[in-house]
């Protein structure tokens, strides 16, 4: 193995070297060399400035290196790999992780004095520039260090390239051209600028460090960049153990990347001719390091004899090799191509992100990821009946918008197919965040209704009339609209019914709701959602269009949107913004700055947020909507399902640590899933539940969750209000009163009166009742008499006939049978009401 420290040979080489290279100035200058540079358009005095205009400290950027988005093991602290980016595909190693074969086949073939030079082989680049001067040559002569000069420039040049220019692969080529091929005046100056830097990089640099610069940067062919890919791509090894003969053909390739490279299957230098120009090379490298003494006579016969077979690994990039964690990662690219942190312009952000070397740590939990990802795939098929069904889940860290998984039913390709299982859209995501526009998201748009009607002092105990209204009159920004609520209906063709707001959230009554916002102000409730972080997926504000039937959410928003929102609840009123990024490291080790975390407090009140979380645990509690997607793993829960026109889907799940939102419907098209069998039984639209309850469950298993907190006592009070008196009205009347008080009237069996049978008799409750209770009122049957008031006093004879006149049956006691006997009481009293026929008994005195 080469030494790793400089020797004193290696420090007098370059001294050395720097006074060559002064003699090889005053010969250019002062000797017979002078009229060739004179015939090149280069004066005398232009020579000696070319050198003293030269830098004296030589900077060197970093190689364009390949960026990586990572998850991380939070049991493990393992760093794992989803996807790297990258115009060179490029792996840095260090000098330790290369093989001394492989170095030996480097030095023998490119520079076998490179440990004793000082940078410069000055006889061999003095003939190079005056054969180049003349034009009889254009060979370079190059040491290591120069050819690592060569590179240093060529990278340079390649990093100044418009990536969005149609000339950009030529503008590619034209750096490689000018760093390799000048002629004439230029090349004089090319190779005299090589020289100068390559004696300051011997200078400042270990021989070590010089020889692993030019390892890391050299090309191998096409988009393959330093050695170890290289090595992985061309025989899927390591550079720190290839055989000497995988050892001397990479050593070969370097000379002429793009012609000896070794992954072509038909044309010159393939598989075709067993890669003959490539075989020549290699044996020129592998007898050089026979005669330099690096292998023996049988190493090398056997490496020579042996055929180039190479392994391809395919160099593939971008988030398709995430595999179930694409559309995660394509969305965390996104934040680094979108964000000014990143770069003024996107070209800035795009080139950072293929040439930085970024090392991009992400809030990704495959603790959950993992179930999430396996629910999605057992239950929702990329492409179930050719009419654009999707499915995507989403979960959040609700203390800081960390997203923990993110999940697709689809293949994330880039590449457009007919084949609707393959698409690059984020449906969990927005247009900046993966290029959807968002889906319409039904009746989990409720929640801002709800918080409205908390926040303008409503109580969740409030009782209002639930039932589909023809002519409901609906306030819209001041003004007022009336909407006929049957034209949506509710879940079930259920006509509605008089009952409170948990109640209509539980069941997500549609009607109910429409009640309720009747009472508010459509802008009002979009300007919530506005305010708890919503926007329509293009990125414009909800508050943008206002109408009725905001109601029922058919404004296309980004599942991660009211994911986001539904977690402010959970937080007790605390809005996090999503947030897929941890920390991005640069190449050279340093910290990039990110997007930092964005929590806002006060967005909600705390006591409007735990009421809001009291109404919602009724969803996710036996009998609502949501308890399928419940785990009922001992974890309280808060949710709200959704629907929209048959089409699409929504259920929101959420603990007081983590949200989860899964949307299943159509991404194109509103063909009904209602009616379409799942894969495991049921329909379309029920797929939701298990995907939503199989996240939720793998998140309360990693993060757990709190009870929430208990509701305001003011916010979910009972409503009671004065009830009319009705008694003595009409049925008609009395039913116009009622209900214009807010009640609900049920007219009930005739009870005992003497009023005409559609006279009200009696009513229950009176007094006070709760807002918007039924109230049963009850006609009289037009058979009730009262005992004749009149009849104490009377004797036997005229009490009997007082009776009789009003249907009643009289019975005396034997009290009443003696002469001139007076009525003294009777059973019922007089005065009191009774049935006709009733039989009064009569006592006598």
């Amino acid at each position: 193995m080469p030494q790793k420290n400089r020797t004193v040979k290696g420090v007098l080489g370059g001294l050395l070297g720097l006074v060559g290279l002064s003699a090889v100035a005053g010969l250019l200058v002062t000797t017979s060399v002078t009229p060739v540079l004179a015939m090149a358009g280069i004066a005398g005095n232009s020579a000696v400035t070319l050198f003293e205009d030269l830098p004296a400290n030589l900077d060197v950027n970093a190689p364009m290196e390949q960026s990586t988005i990572y998850a991380t093991n939070p049991d493990t602290g393992e760093n794992i790999a989803l996807a790297s980016f990258y115009e060179q595909n490029r792996v840095p190693v260090t000098y330790e992780q290369l093989s001394p074969t492989l170095i030996n086949a480097i030095l023998s073939s490119e520079d076998k004095n490179f440990y004793s030079h000082g940078g410069v082989n000055l006889g061999a680049t003095v003939k190079a520039v005056i054969d180049n001067v003349r034009g009889t040559s254009s060979r370079g002569a190059s040491t290591i260090t120069q050819q690592f000069v060569k590179n240093v420039q060529i990278q340079e040049c390649e990093q100044k390239a418009d990536t969005a220019s149609e000339t950009y692969s030529e503008d590619l080529q034209q750096c490689w051209l000018d760093a390799t091929n000048a002629s004439g005046a230029d090349g004089i100056e090319r190779k005299l600028q090589e020289m100068r830097y390559a004696i300051q990089i011997e200078k400042t640099s270990s021989k070590n460090d010089i020889l692993l610069g030019y390892l890391n940067i050299a090309n191998f062919g096409g988009t393959v960049y330093g050695i170890e890919a290289a090595a992985k791509y061309y025989f899927s090894a390591s550079a720190s153990n290839l055989t000497i003969a995988q050892a001397a053909t990479l050593a070969g390739i370097v000379q002429n990347p793009n012609t000896l490279r070794i992954d072509r299957a038909e044309g010159e230098n393939s598989a075709a001719d067993g890669y003959a120009d490539t075989l020549v090379r290699r044996h020129y490298v592998l007898n050089r390091m026979l005669i330099d003494g690096k292998i023996t006579q049988a190493e090398f016969d056997e490496a020579d004899a042996s055929p180039i077979e190479p392994k391809i690994t395919p160099t593939v990039q971008g988030c398709a090799t995430a595999g179930q964690n694409a559309y995660f990662c394509q969305y965390a690219k996104s934040i680094i191509e979108n964000d000014p942190i990143f770069g003024e312009t996107r070209q800035d952000r795009s080139e950072l992100l293929r040439r930085g070397g970024l090392k991009i740590y992400t809030t990704l939990d495959l603790r959950v990821q993992g179930p999430a990802a396996q629910a999605m795939a057992d239950n929702a098929p990329g492409n179930m009946d050719n009419q654009y069904f999707g499915a995507a889940g989403v979960s959040l860290n609700t203390t800081n918008g960390n997203i923990i998984a993110m999940t697709q039913n689809t293949t994330f390709s880039e590449t457009v197919t007919d084949d609707q299982a393959f698409t690059s859209i984020v449906f969990a995501g927005d247009r900046v965040h993966g290029n959807s526009d968002g889906f319409p998201v039904g009746s989990t748009y409720k929640l801002f209704t709800l918080i409205d009607w908390l926040e303008k002092g409503h109580s969740v105990r409030e009782t209002l009339n639930g039932a589909v209204q023809k002519n409901l009159k609906m306030n819209v920004c001041s003004g007022t609209q009336t909407v006929d609520t049957a034209k949506i209906g509710n879940f079930g063709g259920n006509r509605g019914y008089t009952s409170n707001v948990l109640n209509f959230t539980a069941q997500s009554l549609n009607s109910g709701y429409f009640a309720m916002a009747s009472k508010l102000d459509i802008c009002d409730i979009n300007e919530v959602a506005d305010r708890m972080g919503v926007t329509y997926g293009t990125g414009a504000k909800v508050t943008d269009s206002n109408v009725p039937f905001d109601v029922l959410g058919p404004k296309n928003i980004s599942p991660m949107a009211m994911a986001a929102a539904y977690a402010t609840v959970a937080n007790g009123g605390t809005y996090c913004a999503p947030r897929a990024i941890e920390k991005v490291v640069n190449a050279d080790g340093t910290e990039h700055e990110i997007p930092p975390v964005s929590c806002k407090e006060g967005v909600l009140t705390p006591e409007v947020a735990a009421t809001a979380a009291f109404a919602l645990q009724g969803v996710m509690a036996s009998g609502g909507t949501g308890s399928r997607a419940n785990p009922f793993d001992g974890t309280p829960m808060i949710g709200k399902t959704g629907t929209h026109n048959r089409s699409g889907t929504m259920m929101i799940e959420s603990s007081t640590n983590v949200t989860t939102a899964v949307w299943a419907g159509r991404w194109q098209g509103e063909a009904d899933i209602f009616q379409v069998p799942s894969q495991k039984g049921g329909l379309l639209n029920e797929i939701r539940y298990p995907i939503a309850r199989a996240a939720q469950a793998a998140a309360n298993d990693v993060y757990g969750g709190n009870a929430f907190p208990q509701p305001d006592p003011n916010l979910s009070r009972q409503i009671l209000t004065d009830v009319p008196s009705v008694v003595g009205m009409t049925i008609e009347e009395a039913t116009a009163a009622l209900e214009g008080a807010g009640f609900t009237v049920s007219v009930g069996a005739p009870v005992d009166g003497a009023q005409a049978t559609n006279i009200v008799a009696a009513q229950d409750p009176s007094g006070q009742a709760p807002s918007g209770a039924t109230v049963t009122i009850s006609p009289s049957n037009g058979q009730a008499v009262a005992v004749p008031e009149d009849i104490i006093g009377k004797s036997r004879t005229a009490a009997f006939a007082s009776l009789a006149g009003v249907g009643l049956n009289a019975k005396f006691e034997t009290s009443c049978n003696e002469n001139g006997a007076k009525v003294s009481s009777t059973d019922p009293t007089p005065g009191s009401a009774t049935t006709k026929g009733t039989t009064v008994t009569v006592v006598c005195e």
